[in-house]
């Protein structure tokens, strides 16, 4: 009797400890595909339904050959930040004609009548969204969420993603260039710009990364 209490025992704790390492696999899972989620439990389900994000090696292949694709099509390389600056060249013209057309920066953009909206680069960040609305839908990770750090609110990452956007956008018009445009078109092509943008943009998000690094555990 003795023995059998000791095996049940035994037995128990090994199921015990089974079922720990399968949770601890599926928050490890939800970790990397959620990183914001991985303190609360129902993640774990949330990442058994969905299929896997790319690996980040065969995702910057297929970036490149983008960004070839588009060279050898159009004569230029891929862009960004210029929509946002297209569209408020628009409602400053639309507000207050006289000052933008005074406007050293965003006259030139509605001079003689010419819509900013009607350029390539509106047209690439529409096609961008709607690819990204795609891919979400097809692998499952299409669902509403407010991404940041574990450790705040909604409030607090929503505000948080908004001073960073400033700061990056400042940044983008400051350097006449975005992560896409000046940064991985400018690197593929050998600019000195690119390779000091990128140089400066990844040592600032090793910086803020580090000094924000227990927001995130």
């Amino acid at each position: 009797m003795r023995k059998r209490s000791v095996r049940t025992a035994r037995e128990a704790g090994l199921i015990a400890a089974v079922q720990r390492e399968s949770v601890r696999a599926k928050r490890y899972t939800a970790c990397r595909l959620y990183p914001t989620g991985y303190a609360d439990p129902q993640w774990g389900k949330a990442a058994m339904k969905i299929r896997p994000i790319w690996n980040a090696h065969v995702a910057g292949v297929a970036l490149g050959l983008v960004l070839l694709g588009t060279f050898l099509a159009t004569g230029h390389g891929l862009g960004a930040s210029g929509t946002p600056t297209a569209i408020a060249a628009v409602a400053s013209n639309a507000i207050a004609p006289e000052a933008t057309a005074g406007n050293d920066y965003l006259g030139p953009m509605v001079a003689d009548g010419a819509n900013p909206l009607n350029a390539w680069i509106v047209w690439e960040v529409i096609g961008v969204g709607l690819g990204a609305l795609l891919a979400a839908w097809w692998s499952g990770h299409l669902r509403f969420r407010i991404e940041g750090p574990p450790r705040m609110n909604n409030p607090a990452r929503m505000a948080l993603a908004l001073g960073g956007g400033i700061l990056s956008g400042f940044g983008a018009r400051l350097a006449a260039g975005c992560t896409s445009g000046l940064g991985l078109s400018g690197g593929a092509v050998l600019a000195t710009a690119g390779f000091v943008f990128l140089i400066g943009f990844f040592v600032a998000g090793i910086l803020v990364g580090f000094a924000t690094r227990r927001l995130w555990k």
